[in-house]
């Protein structure tokens, strides 16, 4: 309050002469006016113990809550040309819903009848599988009989040479014989029993004997030669046969490797010819075609055609700083204030505010993003009110973090000093709340 004494502005000026000053100082607004004054201090005083929420606000984006209910692009795996298109943009389709009717450009697929004159090929190649095999068949019947046989010869050779091997024997004891008994009559003839006659027609006999024992020796020898060259003669043949049995089936085996790679190209063929038609992976809107035209080529993995999936749950995409990181948990409850939509917010005291609506943290981010934040998920919270029908992916979304309850002086000396709020831990209540 102004107060002007006589003494300040002089000894000789008297201020209460002047109709001015009797204006000023002889009504009493300033009175009232010092009142509000006092009034609004008392009232800022109040105000300064009043519980304050400490928050954490962001921007953000509406999203959703899977990754497969998120706008994608449909691409082609293979290349093509365009040359018709079955949709608009706007339309709404189905699952399988052809979209777009593209044809080849790789000359080596350009023929018709691919598909046909690979299962030709299959056949043929088919058809040699099964001569192999008959021929392998036959080469096992060979290589039966010649064992067969080579056992029936050997025991027939080793009935030979036991044979030869007896005359041979007796031929031995024969010329043993000779011998005695030409000792014995050239004994008698020295002591003049015997003429020398008798002596001579005794060697003659000896020699005859010991000649024969030598072709029953040779005989012999023969037969074992005989019986080496059956086994040696059997074992080549029946070698022989199992070499061309293994030629056989290795052809066998290659002509099978081309029959699966003829059925696999096939199978390529086929798969590749329902790839002409480009279809709805899910049901969607079709946003916007970002290939367009006729004739139009493209090469395989290029983007064709944006979709939104006409199912999704809404969620809010948000990123805090890192130094809010800590202060944030699954379940944390947040305020949402949607872009476009009305809302009067105050943000430290969310019971008073208009035009929020509740989420909850149902995904932290481990790994920090490329703008130097971290990103967390947002859902509805189902204990409060419903989101609007009317967000749409894409739109934009300020997020508050609600934290714990302070008085409003602490928060303003924290906001001066730049402190960070007041890091907490959620109750064990709610922490059993968020886990059922």
């Amino acid at each position: 309050m102004l107060n002007i004494s006589d003494n300040s502005v002089g000894e000789h000026v008297k201020l209460h002469n002047y109709k001015a000053y009797k204006k000023a100082f002889s009504k009493t607004h300033y009175k009232m006016f010092n009142r509000l004054l006092k009034l609004f201090g008392i009232l800022c005083v109040i105000t300064l113990f009043l519980p304050w929420t400490q928050n954490i606000n962001s921007a953000g984006l509406v999203t959703t809550l899977t990754p497969d209910q998120r706008p994608q692009t449909i691409q082609s795996v293979i290349p093509g040309r365009i040359e018709s298109w079955s949709v608009r943009e706007g339309d709404f389709v189905k699952k399988g819903d052809t979209i777009l009717h593209i044809s080849e450009v790789k000359s080596e697929y350009f023929d018709p009848r691919l598909v046909e004159r690979t299962n030709q090929q299959i056949k043929a190649k088919t058809s040699s599988v099964s001569s192999y095999q008959s021929k392998i068949g036959a080469l096992n019947n060979q290589v039966g009989a010649l064992r067969k046989e080579r056992v029936l010869k050997i025991q027939q050779a080793k009935l030979k040479v036991k044979s030869d091997s007896t005359d041979f024997e007796a031929e031995k004891l024969n010329f043993k014989i000779a011998n005695t008994q030409l000792e014995r009559i050239e004994t008698l003839a020295s002591e003049g029993l015997k003429a020398t006659k008798d002596v001579e027609e005794k060697r003659l006999k000896n020699q005859e004997v010991q000649a024969k024992v030598i072709s029953k020796e040779n005989k012999f020898l023969n037969s074992k030669v005989e019986l080496i060259r059956i086994v040696a003669e059997y074992d080549d043949k029946i070698a022989k046969s199992r070499s061309n049995k293994f030629t056989a089936e290795s052809n066998q085996f290659d002509a099978e490797a081309q029959v699966s790679k003829l059925e696999n190209q096939n199978s390529n063929y086929q798969l590749r010819n329902n790839m002409y038609y480009i279809t709805a992976p899910q049901n969607g809107y079709i946003n916007k075609a970002i290939k367009t035209g006729i004739g139009e080529t493209f090469k395989e993995g290029e983007k064709l055609v944006g979709i939104m999936p006409s199912n999704y749950d809404v969620a809010i995409e948000t990123f805090i700083d890192p130094i809010d990181l800590p202060l944030v948990h699954i379940g944390e409850t947040f305020r949402i204030q949607f872009d476009g939509w009305p809302a009067i917010v105050f943000s430290g005291w969310p019971n008073i505010s208009y035009g929020t609506y509740g989420a909850k943290v149902v995904a932290i981010e481990n790994f920090i993003s490329p703008n130097g934040k971290f990103r967390i998920l947002l859902v509805p919270d189902a204990e409060d009110h419903e989101w609007p029908k009317a967000v749409r992916v894409g739109s934009g979304a300020k997020t508050i973090g609600l934290l714990e309850d302070v008085p409003i002086w602490f928060e303003l000396w924290r906001k001066l000093n730049g402190f960070p709020p007041n890091y907490y831990q959620p109750t064990n209540s709610k922490v059993e709340k968020t886990k059922k």
